[in-house]
């Protein structure tokens, strides 16, 4: 398990762009992890997302997604010391809403990296219902070179 202040470590977001709590498993081979992110009405985004009925935007969901699998990857011993970047994402379904008391658990598998680009597929999801699903690839950028 990976608690919050691991994944300060790990990952370079902050609040309000942490969108991750804990990191609940990790598999031998370092391919598949399950994470936990717990939605709560204190969420910056929720003031102005639809008021009276807050939802979680989609696409911050898909960025759940993609910092648990960049935690998975920056662990990685033969992959850490780069920056995992989103590349494309492809197929994203919504399935239901994510609302304020939800616990979302997202599920990463890596399907497969070559050099520095690779495609995992990742799935949200509360209280045994899926939320979202999608596959996205990514490529992992050397963190001193520019961004050009």
């Amino acid at each position: 398990m990976v608690d919050i202040t691991e994944l300060l470590g790990v990952l370079p977001h902050r609040y309000p762009m942490l969108l991750v709590d804990r990191i609940l498993e990790i598999n031998e081979e370092g391919t598949q992890c399950t994470g936990l992110k717990n939605v709560t009405m204190n969420e910056p985004f929720f003031q102005g997302h639809y008021p009276g009925k807050p939802i979680m935007p989609g696409v911050l969901i898909i960025e759940s997604m993609a910092q648990v699998g960049a935690a998975l990857l920056m662990k990685n011993p033969t992959l850490a010391g780069r920056i995992p970047l989103i590349g494309g994402i492809d197929g994203v379904k919504f399935r239901r809403m994510v609302q304020p008391g939800d616990q979302l658990i997202i599920n990463i598998e890596i399907l497969w990296v070559k050099g520095n680009v690779g495609k995992m597929l990742a799935s949200a999801s509360v209280d045994g219902d899926l939320a979202a699903k999608m596959e996205m690839v990514f490529k992992l950028a050397d963190p001193n070179q520019s961004a050009e």
